[in-house]
């Protein structure tokens, strides 16, 4: 018997509060008021005061609608008949198809137990040399793309989608303006990427409580995919709208705020959803990439910085490319050793002759004299970025470091790339059959 209340005491916001006994923590309730029926999640629970965050907003609920408490957590369903759809934050259908009641789960449950998980060692390939080559990215692995409003983040996140040598995609989108939104639809249907894939899509103008439920509603039904086998990849777009929905939450429920007026709790919020990311013994895997936005370019920013402390790196995407400098891959060393024997070489090769090469422009732009060396040095580095850096190129891992190989020849001297002569004799262009 599911307990009914009819007096709410304070409606704050999309925040409303009852006297009720009994209840539990994210216990999903019902309410119904003049514009029907619509569900909230206690969020708060003070002695018998109960506090719930109605997801479709306050607006039309008033002090003598009736709440009912269902006894259980937020749940979505799972399984194969969620692939090619569209959701809200709620779950709710936004492609006009059936909505789905079958194979219902909990949301926001525990992360995986650590002694169920394995060590991260397979690849998954995007077709990036940036990422394929210089920050691998591996399975079960969660990183971020730190980026500022205006960047590529959307467009680089949608490609991935479509490249990624992985079973499933999950994207969950939050704060999307309604033109991101069209354009993760239309170009995963396009490029045929949208028969695997599943969108929980929150944007700008829904209620801000739907944004809390996002990445917990996409990463329960991964974690569902990714325990029958599946490797899945969850993109989550953008973290500091998620981020900025909890402090908008934390401050209508008048909590003490913290650096710059964040909840106290931001880190462990964060970490709750990124610690979500594992790869399963004898099953699947869930691998995490989330757009996290930095307002100033501020990687001291409360957002990027709790969210380094948790991850595992992170791409940092700035003037439309990856930038190799701030870009960190921790896990790669497990993966880049299996690939081609000359993976390593190249990646810390190309990458020292690139830090060269922004000296030389520094040098360059100070007036200074150029050398031989700085000459080569700047021919190598605009080849760098037209060839390896720029987010058009699209090849394969062996195609890249045979690139990577051709650009080295066309510029230096093998002597001038301090690469060891076993490596040279087997790999530089002109010693290959």
């Amino acid at each position: 018997m599911h307990k009914v209340y009819t007096s709410i005491i304070q409606i704050a916001g999309d925040v409303i509060t009852v006297e009720a006994d009994g209840i539990g923590y994210l216990e999903i309730a019902e309410i119904s008021s003049r514009r029907g029926k619509s569900l909230a999640q206690v969020i708060r629970i003070d002695e018998k005061k109960v506090s719930l965050q109605v997801f479709a907003g306050s607006k039309g609920v008033s002090t003598g609608d009736k709440v009912r408490f269902l006894g259980h957590a937020m749940r979505v369903s799972s399984g194969e008949n969620l692939l090619g759809r569209i959701f809200n934050g709620s779950g709710v259908p936004l492609d006009r198809g059936p909505e789905l009641t079958q194979d219902m789960i909990e949301i926001a449950g525990p992360p995986v137990n650590p002694a169920k998980r394995i060590i991260p060692h397979k690849m998954i390939r995007t077709g990036i040399p940036m990422i394929d080559v210089f920050n691998s990215l591996v399975e079960s692995q969660k990183l971020p793309i730190f980026s500022i409003a205006g960047e590529p983040y959307n467009e680089l996140m949608a490609r991935i989608a479509i490249q990624a040598e992985v079973d499933i995609i999950i994207l969950g989108g939050m704060g999307l303006k309604y033109d991101d939104y069209l354009f993760f639809r239309d170009t995963l249907e396009e490029q045929g990427a949208l028969s695997r894939s599943i969108l929980f899509i929150h944007t700008a103008s829904d209620p801000v409580v739907e944004c809390l439920l996002v990445p917990d509603i996409s990463l329960a039904v991964a974690e569902q995919f990714a325990l029958q086998g599946k490797r899945v990849l969850v993109l989550l777009t953008d973290m500091t709208n998620f981020c900025d929905a909890l402090k908008e939450i934390s401050i209508t429920m008048e909590q003490v705020p913290s650096n710059r007026g964040y909840p106290g709790d931001l880190y462990s919020q964060l970490a709750a959803r990124y610690e979500k990311a594992v790869d399963f013994e004898g099953a699947g895997s869930i691998t995490i990439l989330a757009a996290t936005t930095m307002p100033g370019d501020d990687v001291t920013h409360p957002v990027p910085d709790n969210t380094g402390y948790i991850t595992e790196g992170q791409f940092y995407l700035k003037n439309g490319v990856i930038e190799p400098f701030g870009s960190l891959s921790r896990l790669k060393q497990q993966v880049n050793g299996k690939t081609r024997d000359d993976h390593r070489t190249i990646m810390d090769t190309m990458i020292q002759l690139f830090a060269s090469y922004r000296q030389s422009v520094e040098k360059q732009a100070m007036g200074f004299q150029m050398s031989e060396w700085d000459k080569k040095l700047l021919r190598y580095g605009v080849l760098f970025e037209e060839k390896i850096m720029s987010l058009k190129v699209n090849i394969a891992l062996e195609k890249a470091l045979d690139l990577g190989w051709q650009i080295l020849a066309e510029c230096f001297s093998p002597e001038e790339t301090g690469i060891k002569k076993s490596m040279i004799e087997k790999y530089w262009p002109q010693n290959r059959q």
